[in-house]
């Protein structure tokens, strides 16, 4: 058999390490060849596809982040029009099966694929913990550590100058990032999307702090979190062509209506993209590559429509349609273990 491999969305450590088990398995368990498309859905519909080899090259990129096939996005209309050339692509390239490793909306066109005759199988990618039907997907872990890590070094500079730091990571619409985040870098308050927040009460914790005789305070913060009606003014960004919100940092203006109602000093950190690069963390390279074991599998035995998914320690199959339409959002009662902690 001939199967192809394509990245498609953000990046994410532990993308390498899925399309080197994807290729190592394939070649070991069934002696089939792999091809991978650059680029995501747009180098599928142009036929850049280059050979996966298993060589040393291939064993070496485990350690790397990003992805070697590149990634990127197209809009859901250019993606569906566009159904007759990606068939016949696949058809030309003597692809027997495709794996699509991506977030909530790649695997939302995977699906649509499988339901139109193309064979697929995904592999659920991102950094924000949110695709349903699985317990993890490989980059949370890593994201994770760089904010706990950032958090952890902002809480010397935060004591030794009296300061409130306010730490911004990644999260559009779910907090599972600011949740571990948080907690684990023993950050003062935590801020998600699934909960708005009233900013007087982050004030309060923060206040409560000083006067009990500590100097400083965190406060983690999700990008994609919102105030509580009338509580604090603050505009939404605008949405691009792919339905993504633009964010108007968040961060900050907490950090300013902390600094106008309190008068302490407050600074605001944004790790952004950092979250998103570097090397992996040994739980993210582990669970990546089993994702890739497990999806060559199922590629060679024409499990259609199926994606990897984790639930406890085993890597299992589930329908597509079960891992789209409704992120994974933070419970209600994880939040709650957080507030226990505030102030």
């Amino acid at each position: 058999m001939r199967l192809a491999v394509l990245t498609s969305g953000g990046d994410c450590p532990g993308l390498n390490a899925v399309i080197r088990a994807v290729v190592r398995t394939a070649s070991n368990e069934f002696g089939d060849t792999v091809l991978g498309y650059e680029d995501g859905w747009v180098g599928l519909m142009e036929d850049r596809r280059r050979d996966l080899y298993d060589d040393a090259e291939i064993d070496r990129i485990l350690l790397r982040g990003g992805t070697i096939l590149g990634t990127g996005r197209l809009h859901p209309d250019k993606f569906k029009a566009g159904l007759d050339q990606i068939k016949a692509n696949m058809e030309d390239a003597q692809v027997d099966a495709l794996i699509a490793i991506g977030g909530e909306g790649t695997l939302k066109g995977a699906k649509w694929l499988a339901d139109n005759g193309v064979p697929v199988v995904g592999v659920p990618k991102t950094i924000d913990n949110d695709v349903n039907a699985t317990d993890y997907t490989f980059g949370f872990d890593t994201a994770v550590s760089v904010a706990t890590d950032a958090i952890d070094r902002l809480h010397t500079t935060a004591e030794s100058h009296n300061r409130i730091l306010i730490v911004e990571v990644m999260g559009r619409h779910v907090g599972w990032i600011a949740l571990h985040a948080g907690m684990a870098g023993g950050a003062h308050y935590t801020v998600v999307p699934e909960v708005p927040f009233d900013v007087a009460d982050i004030c309060k914790a923060m206040e409560r702090r000083f006067q009990m005789g500590e100097k400083y305070g965190i406060v983690c913060v999700a990008e994609g979190a919102l105030p509580k009606e009338g509580t604090m003014n603050f505009s939404e960004g605008d949405t691009d062509q792919f339905g993504h919100k633009s964010f108007n940092g968040i961060g900050q203006a907490i950090g300013d209506e902390i600094k106008e109602r309190t008068g302490y000093d407050v600074r605001t950190t944004v790790l952004g993209h950092i979250q998103r690069g570097g090397t992996p963390t040994a739980y993210d390279r582990v669970l990546a590559t089993r994702y890739g074991v497990h999806a060559a599998r199922a590629a060679h035995e024409g499990k259609s429509g199926q994606c990897v998914a984790l639930h406890g320690e085993d890597i299992e199959l589930v329908p597509l349609e079960d891992a789209v339409g409704k992120l994974k959002v933070v419970p209600e009662k994880r939040y709650q273990n957080a507030q226990a902690l505030f102030g």
